[in-house]
């Protein structure tokens, strides 16, 4: 934070850089204007200065100085972080809503719930640009606060709700059909909100979407992740941990149709089997075009990260497919991509950079002369 001293100093030289010379006869500045007080700062400058502040209590504080500050910062700031105000975030929201109406990213992530619908839906109103809203932890509020997003805010592209717990998969549903440029989704334990109703029409409307995280939402089935797998061909990533009613078929459907997908997440999934592994890793021949090109240029490529913790059906051949198919997945020490703790029998399934440190630290080990 800027201590009051020296941002009297930094006024001050403003001043001398305006005149020349303190002793000497103030001069103007553009357009002849005099810089003789914090609030004659040109609004380029004071924007400028305003985007290099890293605290945005001193953002509103600022705000709050004069109108042509208000009314500037008002205008020019895109980016807000509320989730330092441990109390009062609602009564906050509420004064600041109408300031900044141009806010494109807003984080109201919470420690203790705090917001109620009628913070969020002044938020709506008065924010049409927000793209970025991180409601995560927000106990308090209801289906009223999404149906509000979804008709204010049509331009949003990422959406936290995670731990959202009041949420039905009805609003979730009309949020869908409203906030069709939706990329980035997460649902983290939302057990009533994502169901398979809520992730057909996540499927149908939002086509856009690359990344969803429903972890701990155990009433999503083969259903909804099969019509996010055909709905929305540029998933890269999908948490589905904990999501103990899926089977192979959500994997298989991944593996077809999605093949951009870069991280999928399948901890305590105990349903999935083998035959969900090889899809995957027959997935990564049928969409490569040179299934001999180098393992160099196909590290990049397909799965980097997969978690198949607690899936204690899936057997080391299986695994290992899936393992030699993508480069990028790691069971060597300190880059871990393939996670699969909790799984004993997976014990022997080794990355190739492991197999080659093995081979080696073998071929340092002096043969006895003959």
């Amino acid at each position: 934070m800027i201590g009051e001293d020296r941002l009297d100093l930094c006024f001050e030289k403003l001043m001398v850089f305006g005149s020349g010379n303190c002793n000497q006869e103030k001069m103007g500045g553009p357009g002849g204007r005099v810089i003789t007080e914090w609030k004659d700062i040109p609004v380029e400058l004071l924007l400028r200065i305003v985007s290099l502040v890293d605290d945005d209590r001193i953002v509103i504080v600022a705000s709050g100085v004069c109108s042509g500050w208000r009314d500037a910062i008002s205008w020019g700031l895109t980016r807000l972080n509320l989730s330092w105000c441990k109390k009062n975030m609602n009564s906050l929201v509420l004064s600041l809503a109408r300031k900044f109406t141009n806010l494109e990213v807003l984080n109201l992530r919470q420690d203790t719930p705090q917001l109620q619908d009628a913070a969020i839906e002044i938020i709506s109103k008065n924010c049409p640009d927000l793209q970025d809203l991180d409601l995560s932890k927000s106990f308090k509020l209801t289906d009223f606060s999404l149906y509000a997003l979804a008709h204010g805010c049509p331009n949003l592209t990422r959406l936290n709700i995670s731990g959202c717990s009041a949420f039905s998969d009805n609003a979730v549903a009309y949020l869908a059909r409203h906030c069709r440029k939706l990329k980035y989704l997460n649902l983290c334990g939302c057990v009533k909100a994502a169901t398979d109703a809520a992730l057909k029409a996540i499927g149908l409307y939002c086509n856009q979407l690359q990344s969803i995280n429903l972890g701990w939402c155990e009433n999503v089935g083969d259903a909804g992740v099969m019509s996010l797998a055909n709905g929305c061909p540029n998933l890269r990533a999908l948490d589905l941990c904990g999501c103990v009613l899926i089977t192979d078929e959500s994997v298989i459907a991944l593996a077809n149709n999605c093949a951009h997908l870069r991280s999928l997440g399948l901890y305590y999934c105990q349903n999935i089997t083998d035959r969900a592994m090889y899809s995957l890793a027959q997935s990564q021949v049928k969409n490569k075009p040179n299934m001999w090109g180098s393992v160099k240029n196909r590290c990049g490529e397909g799965l980097v990260n997969l978690n198949i913790s607690q899936c204690t059906a899936l057997t080391p051949p299986a695994v290992q497919a899936v393992c030699d198919s993508f480069p990028a997945l790691h069971t060597c020490p300190g880059r871990h991509s393939l996670i699969i703790s909790g799984c004993l029998n997976l014990t022997s399934v080794h990355c190739a950079c492991a197999v080659q440190a093995h081979y080696r630290a073998f071929s340092t080990v002096p043969h006895p002369a003959h």
